[in-house]
């Protein structure tokens, strides 16, 4: 068991009540406590702390004797239950004697003997009670509104006598007795330089406050940011009949549309099992570390969840050079750190949207990138990064993509095919257009699908009758086409 000392009390005196007044402190035995009249300590066994009870202060001539007679008896030390306002001589005669004095008013002295002897025993009692104390100074230093992580834990030190410190830790998880947690996010651990019962009872208490206390500052300094960033989705998924009203409410969220976006859109992959969802541990972890990495970069930055895929939106001034390959290097460091959040067994692939101007562009560039991504995993390319490649045609059809509407109005035209089953249906798709855009001719259709000539018109002839429309009207063959190559942009 541990031994009880004196400096042990010095850093129990907040906890106790006691004040130091005079005489040294240092790591001398206390062996038990004991109350006694200023003129009964010639009585006192060696190494006793004793506590003198009385409202006012002894006569100076009584403390200078009692001061004589504890040095002689080599007493710990005397505590008096009242204020003090020693003379130089008893100043002196404390120091030289090696006797520490402290003051204790308007302290019980019985109830403080019952303390001190809880401390000295070292016993389950004291160490519930030391504990007990230091979670109480450390939820009324979190009630302050101003509190910090910092206040609460010079509290808790304090009043629990050991030094607490709030580490970072990689490895915590939320459910540690010891962690700091952001929502489930864990930041860091709460360590004492030296455990013992009342740490083990303080500590799950002390980091639960710290936590709420963490949170709080996150919630305060990252919410503008957030509520732009739900904004944001509105704004992706919304029908582009509805894009301008967005733009007064963004002024006054602080997000200016007008200026230029670029979009990176971050999408996982298991690589076993491509229809299984993220971990749901991820997207909270995720969200926290791309807040911290970009609140100190010039640029404005928003990160938004759409199911599992993350999409994030860098806004600068116009005509601002290497716009697209700043996101990159700031993606690359999210796709890593999500890599590293979810397991090796999942693939995140990023996708990068190309700088555009204003709402309409914002949506074209999120479109750019979702697409990107989409088709580099429908390839089997996954985990790597993506440029869109938007010249031509290509332009054209993300676009069309990027409009619900439109989608949706040449989504009608195949929807027939969605009969036949997700793989039947992809490959009609692919025939079609394949007839569609060599001039209807079986021979060179068959070529590039690889299939004889009766086999494309065999396939033809079926997807004639589930879609039962009229392929010798050019606007007819036109929509179709658009309708097919829309279509397979958005498989991949």
């Amino acid at each position: 068991m541990a031994q009880y000392t004196l400096e042990d009390l010095r850093g129990d005196a907040s906890r106790l009540g006691l004040l130091h007044v005079a005489g040294p402190v240092d790591s001398r035995i206390v062996v038990r406590v004991d109350m006694a009249a200023v003129d009964r300590l010639d009585a006192v066994p060696a190494g006793t702390l004793v506590i003198v009870p009385g409202d006012e202060q002894p006569p100076p001539y009584r403390i200078d004797v009692a001061l004589r007679q504890a040095s002689a008896r080599g007493l710990a030390g005397i505590v008096f239950t009242t204020g003090l306002a020693l003379a130089e001589t008893a100043t002196v005669l404390a120091t030289r004697g090696g006797v520490p004095v402290f003051s204790a008013a308007g302290t019980a002295a019985a109830e403080l003997a019952k303390t001190i002897d809880r401390a000295i025993s070292g016993g389950a009692s004291e160490a519930m009670m030391r504990g007990a104390h230091a979670v109480s100074a450390a939820t009324e230093a979190a009630s302050a509104s101003e509190s910090t992580p910092e206040s609460i834990l010079a509290a808790a030190s304090g009043a629990l006598g050991i030094e607490l410190s709030m580490i970072a830790d990689p490895t915590a998880t939320w459910a540690a007795s010891d962690a700091v947690c952001i929502g489930e996010v864990p930041v860091g651990r709460l360590v004492a330089a030296t455990t013992d019962g009342a740490t083990a009872v303080s500590v799950p208490v002390i980091a639960s406050l710290l936590s709420r206390v963490v949170q709080r500052q996150s919630r305060d300094r990252y919410a503008p940011t957030q509520s732009r960033a739900d904004l944001l989705v509105e704004l992706v998924l919304a029908e582009s009949s509805r894009v301008e009203g967005f733009v007064g409410q963004a002024a006054r969220l602080g997000l200016p549309l007008p200026q230029s976006h670029v979009v990176a859109w971050l999408a996982p992959t298991h690589t076993a099992d491509p229809e299984a969802r993220a971990p749901r541990s991820v997207q909270p972890a995720l969200e926290l570390f791309v807040l911290q990495l970009v609140e100190s970069r010039e640029e404005m930055w928003h990160a938004a969840f759409l199911q599992d895929d993350l999409m994030l939106v860098c806004t600068e001034e116009h005509g601002a050079g290497d716009h697209q390959r700043r996101v990159r290097e700031v993606a690359r460091l999210i796709q890593h750190q999500a890599r590293e959040l979810a397991g090796t067994e999942w693939a995140y692939t990023l996708g990068l949207g190309t700088p555009k101007l204003g709402a309409l562009g914002l949506r074209q560039s999120a479109a750019e990138a979702r697409i990107a991504a989409e088709s580099a995993i429908a390839a089997g390319r996954l985990g790597g990064v993506e440029l869109t490649d938007v010249t031509g045609l290509r332009r054209v059809l993300l676009d069309v993509y990027a409009s619900p509407i439109s989608r949706d109005l040449l989504h009608d035209v195949l929807r027939p095919l969605d009969d036949l089953g997700p793989e039947r249906a992809l490959n009609a798709v692919r025939t079609l257009l394949v007839y569609l855009a060599h001039g209807r001719s079986l021979v060179h259709a068959g070529k590039e699908l690889m299939l004889h000539p009766n086999g494309v018109g065999y396939r033809m002839r079926r997807i004639r009758e589930q879609l039962d429309i009229d392929l010798d009207d050019p606007d007819v063959r036109f929509a179709v086409e658009l309708a097919c190559r829309v279509r397979l942009l958005g498989a991949g």
